[in-house]
């Protein structure tokens, strides 16, 4: 089962204690990002407008609000932007999600922001970036990561389509973990020289980074530059997923010879399987491999290779995998206020993360955010405000 964790909402704890974040409500890659700096400890403001925008998620249920207080501000309207720069005036850091040319239209951009606080760290969260031909124009994670080859790169078949990895690898690994790395770096050196700047984070740069190793494999000749060939990408047939009895999936890993052998020995065809680097017979060696996979259930086969050196797993859906015993005794899930999610990460020794509080709803943090970050502009106007069409 899920651990519980549950703290005050003043319990604020995490290596980013006291660092004081302005948020500017989006989707996607932005606020998983700010998510993240929150669960680290920052105090994370969300600037949500009258009306909100988003996915149509119930933002009872939008994980990637925990940890954060939420104000409504009209940046539209008279008054708004300034509110803004009264908070930017107090914060570390602002993150912002629009598309170039956005922001400063609503008064917000880096310069009038750091013209309020030269130490701010500004960070820019878009798929094309702040430049280039393709910056102006809508998208999403899915041609992003196209246009970087990564996309092109994911499948099982060369002669099949890619295979689509959710919003995974464009949205949060090259956008919002980049995003963060980079505005931490700056926050360093903002505090050693007093001194803000823009970070440009972009889905498609932080995409191809993450394919470093991979086009130096192709530059030696190591990686051929097509899906489902190579070691890494499901072309090997110690390196993929394999169909059980009862139609559930098992995957394997065992690239070096001591797993492979391990691997083999276990699923029972040691005897049958050629040499790991007998390139030649991997199409024999995956028909064997399927074949003696599909004579036990799932989780028969996690029995046999459970705490072994095999490398070999089962496949869990997204409602299984909290239960799993390893990730249930390192609590990887927590639950809080009903939501079973997943734990901050990564973990410290001495200031520890946490889910502190549930996501939170647009504007209900208000009073509370006027008060602790003395900004009285917050509430300026307590007439409700209609939203925009």
């Amino acid at each position: 089962m899920a651990a519980t964790t549950a703290t005050t909402r003043n319990a604020r704890s995490g290596p980013l204690t006291g660092v004081r974040v302005v948020e500017l409500a989006g989707i996607g890659p932005g606020p998983f990002a700010a998510m993240l700096l929150a669960d680290l400890g920052a105090d994370v403001v969300r600037i949500d407008r009258p009306g909100g925008a988003g996915l149509g998620i119930d933002p009872e249920y939008d994980l990637t609000n925990r940890n954060k207080r939420s104000v409504l501000v009209d940046l539209k309207a008279d008054g708004g932007p300034e509110t803004v720069l009264d908070l930017v005036d107090r914060a570390d850091i602002l993150i912002e999600g629009y598309r170039p040319g956005v922001a400063e239209r609503l008064g917000v951009g880096p310069d009038a922001c750091l013209a309020r606080n030269p130490k701010l760290v500004y960070g820019r969260m878009t798929g094309w970036g702040q430049d280039g031909p393709l910056a102006t124009t809508a998208g999403h994670d899915i041609a992003y990561i196209a246009i970087t080859g990564t996309l092109g790169m994911i499948g099982p078949d060369p002669a099949g389509p890619p295979t689509v990895p959710a919003n995974l690898v464009g949205d949060y690994a090259g956008g919002s973990l980049y995003l963060v790395v980079g505005v931490l770096a700056a926050l360093q050196h903002a505090r050693a020289h007093g001194e803000g700047q823009v970070v440009d984070a972009a889905i498609v740069d932080g995409t191809a980074h993450l394919a470093s190793m991979i086009h130096g494999m192709l530059a030696s000749g190591g990686w051929q530059d097509r899906r489902g060939s190579n070691l890494l990408d499901g072309g090997c047939p110690f390196y993929g997923t394999y169909e059980t009895s009862d139609g559930q999936y098992m995957a394997v890993g065992a690239l070096e010879q001591q797993f492979y052998d391990e691997f083999t020995r276990l699923l029972g065809i040691e005897d049958l399987a050629p040499a790991r680097r007998d390139f030649g017979r991997w199409d024999e060696l995956r028909t064997t491999v399927a074949a003696r996979f599909r004579t036990r259930t799932r989780e028969e086969w996690t029995a046999v290779f459970e705490g072994t050196d095999a490398c070999v797993a089962p496949v869990l859906s997204l409602r299984e995998a909290p239960a799993h015993p390893h990730l249930a005794a390192r609590a990887t899930f927590v639950e809080h206020g009903g939501l079973t999610q997943p734990a901050p990460a990564p973990r410290f020794s001495v200031t520890p993360g946490a889910v502190r509080t549930g996501p939170a709803t647009p504007g209900a943090d208000t009073d509370e955010v006027a008060r602790d970050w003395a900004v009285p502009s917050l509430i300026r106007d307590e007439a409700p405000q209609e939203p925009e069409a």
